[in-house]
């Protein structure tokens, strides 16, 4: 299978990394883009903006769209085996997480922090998409992802590897309480609904962001990023 991807750093990224490009279209020139295709010997066309339109499904795209094969996604044991012995390891679970824009930024925030991977489940959760690649701003590239059946079953298989499973919830404790010196799986539930039950039983705790002014909750993205920042601070204090 192959989709489009659009945008001009999405594109460079994919260039200066190993995934599989197809066909470049342009409606302009673009030296950088043009020398990296060269190189690689990737066919580029230069076509109207009406058919980058229609390829991209939105005129959003920079005047740059690829044909890719399928973002790679990996297996829970490849992540798991990449992970060098001397990592604590660093995993984000998303309990079926619906918007792209989330699931791009939290790439994002994933590779800021040099986290190990992002499991998803198959069903009833975004996935990787052209969408989620111009979100993480090349991000997609750099983090692993596993799209996985059971999340449930999933945990069981990160616990037996030695992995404490930390989920959001407002209720939870202070996020700022624990240290966070261990291996982590930090669970992300769903925009609305947040952690599902099953999910949540399997936490080996639950942590909330305080929230003092009068909005009750916080983007998945954003609470995200804050979390994923207290790991790294309490793993490495200046």
């Amino acid at each position: 299978m192959a989709q489009f991807v659009y945008g001009k750093n999405v594109v460079k990224e994919l260039l200066n990394s190993d995934s599989e490009i197809l066909e470049i279209l342009l409606s302009n020139k673009d030296e950088m883009i043009e020398r990296l295709s060269k190189a690689k010997g990737i066919r580029i066309s230069y076509v109207d903006k009406k058919v980058l339109n229609d390829k991209a499904k939105t005129n959003k795209h920079q005047g740059v769209v690829a044909l890719i094969k399928d973002f790679k996604t990996y297996s829970l044991k490849e992540i798991l085996d990449d992970i060098p012995e001397e990592d604590l390891g660093l995993l984000i679970l998303l309990d079926e997480l619906e918007d792209p824009h989330n699931l791009g930024a939290i790439l994002r925030n994933a590779d800021a922090v040099g986290a190990n991977g992002i499991i998803y489940k198959k069903s009833n959760s975004v996935s990787l998409s052209a969408s989620v690649a111009k979100v993480s701003a090349g991000a997609i590239n750099n983090i692993k992802c596993a799209a996985v059946t059971n999340l449930a079953r999933t945990i069981e298989e990160l616990k037996e590897k030695g992995y404490w499973v930390v989920g959001t919830d407002m209720g939870g404790q202070d996020y700022r309480s624990l240290e966070y010196d261990f291996p982590v799986c930090l669970v992300i539930g769903n925009e609305g609904k947040g952690m599902s039950r099953l999910v949540k039983e399997k936490c080996d705790y639950i942590v909330g962001i305080p929230m003092k002014g009068t909005v009750s909750s916080l983007n998945a993205s954003v609470s995200s990023g804050i979390l994923l920042y207290e790991i790294l601070n309490k793993r490495f204090p200046l």
